[in-house]
């Protein structure tokens, strides 16, 4: 990219409903200020905008927060110059016009525009990427999120054993491994283990192949003096039970 055939600065402050965009001439001159929705045609309407008042992509150089997402996509696929940066290092540009902390769409949509006109080497030139490398990094983040969901529902899962049946936390150190989930279910509860036939775990068991322990030993530690409760904390937990166990095991290890 030459520097001198960029003649116009865009800024983009995106969220979850509606984007605010701001336009600048070269000088730092605003041009145009408007916001848009988040939906198709929203990110449409806001390239057409900016290409209204400055007919070349390649001229234009825009300013946004986040180096992925849709507005990223839908800009370098219209051909702007897109820059993203830190948001601290924005945080210090807006420094430079207020020192509010109160949030404001329209001037950190401004600040940067002004921040990419004035201090680009700040900002990170952002290209297509291979559309393999994109499915990659999409299913890396969604792995993420299921490994942060799944620790999140074993800590409630413990926290709901621990309150009135502990004996279960001894059997595995995955909560929300799915023939521990399964083996909930049959057995939700001190009375319900009392009554479980060695033949059901240990066709439980071999479904899963779990060999580090047997039935004999889990019906022995769910049998195991429990923890005298009232009758509504039993209830309460077996309500939320089914839930919990169904959403756990939709993120499980096998």
């Amino acid at each position: 990219m030459v520097e001198e055939t960029i003649a116009w600065f865009a800024g983009v402050d995106w969220g979850s409903a509606k984007h605010q965009a701001c336009l600048l001439g070269v000088q730092g001159t605003i041009v145009a200020e408007r916001e848009f929705p988040h939906s198709g045609k929203g990110l449409s309407e806001l390239a057409d905008w900016i290409l209204s008042m400055t007919d070349l992509a390649s001229a234009v150089a825009v300013a946004v927060e986040v180096p992925q997402g849709p507005v990223v996509d839908v800009l370098l696929d219209r051909g702007f110059i897109v820059h993203a940066i830190n948001p601290k290092q924005l945080d210090r540009l807006r420094d430079r016009f207020s020192i509010a902390g109160a949030k404001d769409d329209r001037r950190d949509a401004y600040v940067s525009a002004d921040g990419l006109r004035t201090d680009r080497h700040l900002f990170r030139r952002l290209q297509i990427a291979d559309p393999r490398l994109i499915e990659l990094r999409a299913w890396s983040r969604l792995a993420e999120e299921l490994q942060e969901e799944q620790v999140r529902l074993s800590n409630r899962l413990h926290q709901q054993l621990w309150r009135y049946y502990p004996q279960m936390l001894k059997l595995s150190d995955d909560l929300t491994a799915t023939w521990f989930l399964e083996l909930w279910l049959r057995a939700p509860s001190p009375a319900k283990a009392a009554r479980l036939r060695v033949s059901a775990v240990e066709r439980l068991l071999k479904q899963h192949r779990i060999r580090r322990v047997n039935a004999e030993v889990i019906l022995r530690t769910l049998r195991e003096p429990a923890i005298k409760v009232p009758d509504g904390v039993a209830a309460a937990a077996g309500g939320r039970r089914r839930n919990a166990v169904l959403t756990a095991a939709s993120t499980a290890r096998p």
